[in-house]
Parts: structure tokens; C-alpha cells; sequence
């Protein structure tokens, strides 16, 4: 398995957070690496969303889990690999969160094929999640 996590605090609310989750067809207004995105249904557990990255072929990702203001997963299954990617909301105290974000690459291959795919899906989030934390405080 490879694995790589990144989080950040901010003040926003988990409920600003998770509006702009939810709100995937304008996932591309904080996260530059997407040049079109289509979800087929509700942001919800079993629906498929269509990512396409620029200058790349379209990404078929399938929400696993969604728990309204607190995580969702969502899953891409590449031959025998499995990119599971974790979205979560965790309170700090009153006034603050951390957003976390989390990749975990399985199935065949994993431990020698992760690192070389997975630094390149995941070294936008530093950047993606500051522009999400700062469009949820806007």
C-alpha cells in the first residue's frame, strides 16, 4: 500500500467545507487541476463523478461514503489498483477544523507503482485545500 496524508486548520465552517464539496460541478473554481467534472446523481454513497484533469483523459471516480459535514470518499480503480482518496472534517474546539485529506493506492503492485503515480495525483493539495479553506471563509 501507499499512502501519503495532508491537512490544514482553518475557521471555516465544516458546513461551508462540505457545501463546496458538494457542489462538484464548481470543483474546478478552487481545485486547478480539474478542466471539466461531471457527477451523475446526488453527492452521495454509489454515485460516479467523470474528472477530467487538464491536458489527460477523463477520471471515472465513485463516491464510497458520504457523511454529510464530516467525510466523503471517493474510489478509481485503475486495472488491479484501487486510489481511494478520504475527504474529512475534523473539529479542533469551537472556533476551528483541520481539513484532512487522504490517498491510500492498493491492489497489485501497489507498493511499487504508488510512488510513482501517487506524488504526482496528490502534490496539488497544499494549494487545492487553501483555496478551498479560503472560498469556505469568503
Amino acid at each position: 500500500m501507499w499512502e501519503y496524508e495532508h491537512s490544514i486548520e482553518t475557521s471555516a465552517t465544516p458546513e461551508a467545507i462540505w457545501r463546496l464539496w458538494a457542489d462538484v460541478e464548481n470543483w474546478g473554481v478552487w481545485n486547478a487541476e480539474i478542466d471539466k467534472i461531471e457527477i451523475s446523481g446526488p453527492f452521495s454513497a454509489g454515485t460516479q463523478i467523470t474528472m477530467t484533469p487538464p491536458g489527460d483523459a477523463p477520471v471515472l471516480l465513485r463516491i464510497a461514503e458520504a457523511v454529510e459535514d464530516e467525510l466523503f470518499v471517493d474510489e478509481a480503480r485503475f486495472d488491479e489498483l484501487l486510489l481511494r482518496t478520504i475527504h474529512r472534517i475534523d473539529p479542533i474546539d469551537q472556533d476551528r477544523i483541520r481539513v484532512v485529506y487522504r490517498m491510500e493506492i492498493t491492489g497489485t503492485g501497489a507498493d511499487e507503482v504508488g510512488p510513482q503515480i501517487g506524488p504526482g495525483i496528490t502534490a496539488d493539495w497544499p494549494d487545492t485545500m487553501a483555496s478551498l479553506a479560503a472560498l469556505a471563509l469568503g
